[in-house]
């Protein structure tokens, strides 16, 4: 008698791990099928270009300090009739300088977020992060009537913390894929031959308004010229996102890009 009582619970047993199994397999056939996000979602991540067949290119500006550099190329983007740029201001500079944003503002520019303090959030625990691109939220809707949603981080510095606390707070991040060098003052002509150059449709290409990038003004509008002459059209980072509906070439941290460079 305790023999079959043995054998039915082995029995039971099996039966019970081969049904756990089915059930499992079947679950993952399903996730694999659906796609669905809730089981495989994907991290935020940093956007550096778009892919797309349009010969589009969106030209950005980080602005952290000075006055003498930015009017002087809201000038340039008014005498060439390029009406879609973007713009990423910090906000200290940004309540230094009202007069200058409510021009980018009354000039039909984008405007995005560059951080409150300057420095690298990636350094920064998660409270501090949040609180600096709050501060720079709060300064930047005030000023320019509307609330940012892209934001450039100080440095272009970030890991997958600040990836993902920019999203919670409805934040796109945004890289470059075109690094003009302005900041280093290499000449205008290294300058214009970087953008020019490297440019291709659905770039992003990081140029400054500050005062330390001394040439910029300068190369801007041959960098101008010459991609009209290829055939290029200006556009700002929200529109060029809308490009496609992919996400763009996006990389969760910067030192995964650095591979890519």
């Amino acid at each position: 008698m305790n023999f079959f009582v043995v054998l039915d619970a082995r029995r039971i047993r099996k039966m019970f791990f081969l049904t756990v199994a089915a059930l499992l397999s079947l679950a993952v056939i399903w996730v694999e099928k659906d796609n669905l996000s809730v089981f495989a979602p994907h991290p935020p991540a940093a956007v550096y270009s778009v892919p797309t067949e349009r010969k589009v290119v969106a030209l950005t500006f980080d602005i952290s300090w000075g006055e003498k550099r930015a009017e002087p190329i809201l000038d340039i983007l008014r005498n060439k009739n390029v009406k879609n740029v973007t713009f990423f201001l910090s906000s200290p500079w940004s309540k230094s300088h009202p007069d200058i944003v409510k021009r980018i503002v009354n000039e039909g520019y984008e405007i995005g977020s560059h951080g409150h303090k300057h420095d690298n959030y990636s350094s920064f625990p998660d409270a501090e992060i949040r609180k600096q691109i709050s501060t720079a939220h709060g300064a930047l809707s005030e000023l320019t009537g509307k609330s940012p949603n892209l934001i450039r981080m100080p440095n272009g510095d970030f890991d997958k913390r600040v990836l993902r606390i920019a999203d919670q707070m409805g934040y796109k991040v945004i890289q470059w894929d075109t690094d003009s060098l302005d900041w280093q003052n290499p000449g205008v002509d290294t300058i214009v031959r970087r953008v020019v150059g490297k440019a291709h449709p659905g770039d992003i290409v990081l140029l400054h308004a500050s005062d330390s990038c001394k040439q910029t003004h300068l190369a801007l509008p041959i960098i101008i010229d010459q991609l009209r002459a290829q055939g290029y059209e200006f556009v700002t980072v929200s529109q060029l996102l809308g490009q496609a509906d992919t996400k763009g070439k996006t990389v969760e941290d910067r030192s995964a890009w650095n591979e890519l460079a």
